[in-house]
């Protein structure tokens, strides 16, 4: 917050280059850590580090840096390649690991990052109808992808197994009502809910809090967010403003697709909430990007 944002712009090059080697490193023998199948983390002395939550700030830092460059160019199929070629680096070696979420988050905030500076519509569609699939062959080469569409179609088909998580969050929302069960009350957590403190810990405030703590913590998600557009209308310049609008994607983006998911409106993809759910990677991010937020909004001029 009291580092002028502009030291981004310098330094947006070599924190690409890092989050490129710290992607790399996970695959590394003694030093990268798998847990439940996956291939996430840096083992560091007392802590983890996952490289996937730098990779979404840095690759914001740099579109923003480039963006207030070459803006004039993505115009054009010329300009959007090297965009192009960065992007599908980082979502390949995310989907090494495999990170999906991550990788799908990468590719919206960019995409949204690319339509605002100037990306012709045509072209986004022409991406999309591209990535189609691809996606669709990366869900349905892996088993347990798959699952997570049927069950989500359908969980009450296999109530025990694919379908438990998301019943048993429908239960905890049920059984929180208006006002919730009171604080540290909720059961869920202690003998049902998989994944408690982490992807489904809104479920858990849904159950202790109620609707009216769920609503509460939504609204809070969506003013952050209308702030943060605010900030990015009114920043003083464009890398500010390119900035901004990344760092509010991201934050919406995670938060919206957390709370639909426990909400059984998406399938499950493993994103946590910002701020929220349990991760140190995710936490120390997230409040990173606020304080370039801050930083930002502290030199707004114009604002009514």
């Amino acid at each position: 917050m009291r580092t002028d944002y502009h030291f981004w712009h310098k330094a947006a090059v070599p924190v690409l280059l890092a989050c490129l080697v710290s992607l790399v490193l996970v695959f590394v023998p003694g030093l990268g850590g798998n847990v439940k199948g996956a291939t996430r983390w840096i083992r560091f002395p007392g802590f983890n580090f996952q490289p996937a939550e730098l990779a979404k700030l840095a690759l914001i830092i740099f579109m923003a840096y480039s963006l207030d460059r070459k803006r004039e160019q993505i115009r054009w199929v010329k300009g959007l390649i090297p965009y192009m070629l960065i992007l599908m680096l980082m979502i390949g070696l995310l989907m090494i690991q495999p990170d999906m979420g991550s990788a799908m988050t990468l590719a919206g905030v960019a995409m949204v990052m690319l339509f605002a500076g100037g990306m012709r519509i045509s072209h986004v569609i022409s991406i999309m109808l591209f990535s189609a699939p691809f996606v669709y062959y990366a869900i349905r080469h892996k088993e347990y992808r798959w699952r997570r569409i049927t069950s989500f179609l359908n969980p009450w088909a296999d109530p025990s197994n694919t379908g438990f998580q998301i019943i048993q969050s429908w239960l905890a929302f049920g059984t929180g009502g208006i006002s919730g069960q009171g604080l540290g009350e909720g059961k869920q957590k202690l003998f049902y809910l998989p994944e408690a403190h982490t992807d489904f810990i809104l479920s858990v405030i849904g159950e202790e809090l109620g609707f009216i703590g769920t609503v509460t913590v939504a609204a809070m998600f969506f003013l952050l967010v209308h702030r943060s557009l605010r900030v990015a209308v009114y920043a003083e310049d464009n890398f500010g403003r390119f900035l901004a609008l990344g760092i509010a994607v991201l934050l919406g983006a995670q938060a919206f697709v957390n709370i639909a998911v426990v909400m059984g409106l998406l399938p499950t993809k493993g994103l946590a909430l910002p701020f929220i759910s349990y991760g140190g990677s995710s936490l120390i991010l997230s409040l990173l990007a606020v304080g370039i937020l801050l930083n930002i909004s502290s030199r707004m001029r114009g604002v009514p």
